[in-house]
C-alpha cells in the first residue's frame, strides 16, 4: 500500500479539513505530518462545527486511527483543550489518536519568545500566530528541544527547566514583560493528562501498517505558499508544508507515497504579511471576505481576498506532484456575476507565469481575464455550463485533473467530475 496525501496549495485555509473529513472513511489512519496549533481545520458535520488545531481530521470516522506524527509540534494546553471538547462531544478521542514520540513539545517559554521577537519587528512583522510555532522549531533544529517522549522519563522536569532557562536568557534580549507562573502550572497539568494517550514510536508504527495493507491518508497543515523552504520568504511558516515533508513528518521512504491530492479555493486569500499579487484591496475583496465567511479559524482574524492566482497555483502542484485537485467554495463565485482568474504576472515588463524569486520585494502585476458566472447551483446539484468550462479550463492550464469541487460547508456538499 502506499500512503496518501492531502494538502493546501496556497497560503492555507482552503477547506482542507472538510475534504480530509469526507475521505477518512475510505481510509484506516489519518496522520498529521508537520505544522503545529497555528492550523484551524474547521468542519461542519449535521450542522455543527468543529475546528481542530492539532488532531488529525478523521476523528469523527469511528473506523479511522488518527496520528500525529513525529513533524507536527504539540502545545500540551492547546491539544488536551481539543481533546476535552471532542471527550465531552462523545467523541472516544483515547481509542482513535496516537502521539509519536518523537514530536516536539511548544514550551511557555516558546510563546513568550515569539510574541517578544514579533512585538520587536514593529512594521515588520511577519504575522505570527504567537503559539511558539517557530521557536520551538528552531530549538528543534537547535537540538535543543524536548520531545513527547521525554515526558515519560524520569528526569523530564529537570530537561525542562534546561531549556527553560536558556528561553529566558533569550527573553533578556527584549524588551519585553511576561509572567509565565500561570501558563507553566497549566502546561505540567496538561502534559500529565497526555499520559493517558498511546504515545508510539510512530516511525515502526506507520510502517508495519503499511506492509499489512492498511490504507493511510497524511494531512497537512498551513498551505504550499508558506513552505519555509519554496514560499513566499520570509513570510511564511517554520516548516516545509509540501509533500516532501510527508516522508520526514512520518518516518516513511519517498517510494511509499501515493496520490497527492491538492486542495485550492476557487478563489485566493491570506492571513497576516507577505506579498499576494491578486488581492483584492477595495469593495469586491470586501464582498468576497464577507460571503465566504473569511475569518482565521485559530485567530479570528480577517483573511485578505483576491482572485485566484493560477501561475502560484500551477508552481504548487509541480512542487507537490499534485494528482489531483480538489477546489472548494466554488460556491461563492455565485455571488458574483463575474470572477478574476490571474494567469500571468508582469514581472520586469515581462509577461510570465513562473513565481520569481524576489516576489516579496518586487512589484508583480497580475493579469486578469474575467469568466462570467453561474449564477445559484442548481438544487440536484447539477453541473452549470459555465462551471464545467471553467473546470475543463483550469485542467488544461494545470495539466492536473479536477476531481471534486466542493460547493457548500457541509460534508456531503461536494461535486464529484
Amino acid at each position: 500500500m502506499k500512503v496518501d496525501v492531502i494538502l493546501g496549495l496556497q497560503w492555507g485555509d482552503e477547506g482542507k479539513g472538510k475534504i480530509v473529513d469526507f475521505l477518512a472513511e475510505k481510509y484506516d489512519i489519518i496522520a498529521r505530518f508537520q505544522g503545529g496549533p497555528n492550523a484551524g481545520h474547521t468542519l461542519i458535520i449535521d450542522g455543527k462545527k468543529s475546528v481542530l488545531h492539532t488532531i488529525p481530521s478523521g476523528i469523527f470516522r469511528e473506523n479511522c486511527l488518527n496520528l500525529i506524527g513525529n513533524g507536527v509540534v504539540i502545545d500540551p494546553i492547546i491539544l488536551m483543550a481539543e481533546i476535552t471538547k471532542l471527550e465531552a462531544a462523545g467523541i472516544p478521542v483515547q481509542q482513535r489518536l496516537i502521539i509519536a514520540k518523537r514530536a516536539n513539545l511548544i514550551l511557555p517559554s516558546h510563546k513568550l519568545l515569539d510574541a517578544a521577537s514579533e512585538q520587536s519587528k514593529g512594521t515588520a512583522k511577519i504575522g505570527s500566530t504567537l503559539k511558539g510555532i517557530g521557536p520551538t522549531y528552531m530549538d528543534k533544529t537547535g537540538r535543543n528541544g524536548l520531545r513527547v517522549g521525554n515526558i515519560l522519563q524520569e528526569n523530564f522536569k529537570e530537561q525542562y527547566q534546561v531549556l527553560k532557562n536558556k528561553h529566558l536568557s533569550l527573553l533578556k534580549n527584549f524588551d519585553f514583560e511576561f509572567q509565565i507562573e500561570e501558563q507553566e502550572r497549566e502546561w505540567f497539568d496538561a502534559v500529565e493528562q497526555l499520559k493517558r494517550f498511546t504515545i508510539k514510536e510512530s516511525t515502526y508504527f506507520i510502517n508495519e501498517q503499511l506492509k499489512s495493507g492498511k490504507k493511510i491518508l497524511a494531512e497537512g497543515a498551513q498551505g504550499s505558499m508558506l513552505d519555509i523552504d519554496f514560499g513566499t520568504y520570509p513570510f511564511v511558516t517554520s516548516s516545509n508544508t509540501i509533500s516532501a515533508a510527508v516522508c520526514t513528518g512520518l518516518g516513511v521512504p519517498p517510494q511509499a507515497i501515493g496520490e497527492v491530492i491538492g486542495i485550492t479555493k476557487a478563489y485566493c486569500t491570506r492571513v497576516g504579511s507577505g506579498p499576494f499579487p491578486t488581492e483584492l484591496d477595495d469593495e469586491v475583496g470586501e464582498e468576497l471576505r464577507r460571503v465566504g465567511s473569511e475569518f482565521g479559524a485559530t485567530t479570528g482574524r480577517p483573511r485578505r481576498c483576491g482572485w485566484i492566482d493560477l501561475p502560484a497555483l500551477k508552481y504548487t502542484c509541480m512542487l507537490n506532484g499534485v494528482s489531483q485537485l480538489i477546489i472548494t467554495k466554488m460556491d461563492i463565485l455565485n455571488s458574483f456575476k463575474e470572477f478574476g482568474v490571474c494567469t500571468d504576472y508582469l514581472y520586469n515588463n515581462e509577461k510570465t507565469q513562473e513565481l520569481p524569486f524576489d516576489i516579496v520585494t518586487e512589484n508583480i502585476q497580475p493579469i486578469f481575464e474575467y469568466r462570467k458566472s453561474w449564477g445559484e447551483l442548481p438544487a440536484d446539484n447539477s453541473v452549470p455550463s459555465e462551471m464545467q468550462d471553467y473546470v475543463d479550463y483550469l485542467e488544461k492550464y494545470l495539466n492536473t485533473k479536477v476531481g471534486w469541487v466542493s460547493v457548500g460547508p457541509e460534508r456531503e456538499q461536494l461535486i464529484e467530475f
